[in-house]
């Protein structure tokens, strides 16, 4: 078996991969690199061009030359490494009538436990989000961000007290609105300091949520091993992570108790399987990252059903005072998911990851490409967010 084309799709907000060989099979993966995809669409096509004649089952072989052939990596080589990769994966599996995870050693789990998104640009949709999911089955929140997910062109300002009294007063009120069966997962999207987040989670504390992800930028992990060292609730981090090394460097640190790699960023599947080995050595968690299609959600089951130190799955469903929307973004333009069902979704058995493209998905689905924006300071400068 040969590979005969390779092929980068800009579908909707989405980046995919199309390999094709000369069985008649063919594999899809996606690149999360979700700010920059036409850098990355451009990547696909050139590793491509080293991809065209060669056995699709090497994958290993051909992970390493990707990274490794020139050194160079960054979000939008390593997003098109990742796709290439989960491509292989969903091809080899289909080679041999199989789902992954039985290439990756079988699976101890039939169903993933899973967190459903929660967004609001204020308390009350937060809320209110939160109280239609608990009701809708799910037993964990994610995405909950106490600052708010406020409109990126208004000018950012609180003083450091009212920033952290409300940020504290927000997860009060989440948790007593959902009570004691539906964990927080609280999300800060890089938006403290060090201090700020010693602060934030010592106040939050006493409401219990599940982790506190990615408090700080993901630029020095000596930062976040402070931080973790100063604080009784654990640390998630990791989505914007492009190498496995990063994680290796943090578990080093003991920086981190809830590891979040990105499958269609960090490297694929291959590189997803390495990052939960090295977790289970240091007793540490994995919670995939899952912002994109639901090809990205097919990839992230294929690793949980197997790794013995999952423990739940990002699943981001629409909250539809935000997104226009209550399922999953690009559902109609794939299928091979089920819903899920009391906080938990089956994992795909299907040979490969278990998904099957729409008839004409380039024509019906065009690219919708995101602009550069950050929002900004009140003092002129800029904010994460």
């Amino acid at each position: 078996m040969k590979i005969t084309h390779v092929e980068p799709l800009l579908v909707d907000r989405f980046l995919l991969v199309r390999i094709q060989t000369d069985t008649g099979l063919e594999g899809f993966g996606e690149s999360g690199a979700w700010g920059h995809l036409e850098a990355s669409a451009t990547a696909i096509t050139k590793f491509g061009d080293y991809l065209v004649g060669k056995d699709p089952q090497l994958i290993e072989h051909h992970w390493n030359v990707m990274l490794r052939a020139h050194h160079f990596t960054g979000a939008a080589i390593t997003g098109a490494v990742s796709a290439i990769d989960i491509a292989l994966w969903d091809i080899k599996g289909k080679h041999f009538g199989v789902p992954v995870y039985q290439l990756l050693g079988g699976k101890m789990r039939d169903t993933a436990r899973v967190y459903g998104h929660v967004k609001g640009r204020t308390i009350e949709d937060l809320v209110r989000e939160a109280v239609r999911l608990k009701e809708m089955g799910y037993t964990a929140l994610g995405h909950l961000n106490p600052l708010l997910d406020e409109e990126e062109d208004q000018p950012y300002y609180r003083s450091h007290a009212y920033k952290m009294e409300e940020a504290i007063d927000n997860v009060r009120r989440l948790r007593e609105a959902v009570g004691p069966h539906v964990d927080l997962c609280i999300e800060i999207h890089r938006r403290l300091t060090p201090p700020e987040a010693v602060v934030l989670a010592r106040g939050i504390e006493q409401y219990k949520p599940m982790f506190y992800e990615d408090p700080l930028r993901p630029n020095s992990g000596d930062a976040m091993a402070w931080v973790q060292d100063h604080i009784p609730i654990p640390i998630a981090t990791g989505e914007r992570f492009t190498s496995i090394y990063q994680f290796q460097a943090l578990l080093t640190r003991q920086a981190v108790q809830y590891l979040r790699p990105c499958v269609c960023i960090v490297g694929g599947i291959t590189a997803t399987k390495k990052i939960a080995a090295m977790a289970e050595a240091h007793d540490t968690l994995v919670v995939p990252h899952n912002p994109l299609s639901p090809l990205s959600l097919a990839a992230c089951l294929q690793v949980d059903a197997c790794v013995p130190n999952f423990a739940i799955q990002e699943y981001p469903v629409g909250s539809p005072g935000l997104d226009g929307r209550e399922g999953l973004a690009g559902e109609n333009m794939m299928t091979g998911l089920d819903l899920p069902v009391d906080g938990f979704i089956r994992i795909p058995d299907a040979p490969g990851i278990g998904m099957e493209m729409a008839p004409d998905l380039v024509r019906r689905f065009p690219p919708k490409p995101r602009r550069i924006a950050m929002r900004p300071h009140r003092d002129g400068s800029m904010v994460d967010q």
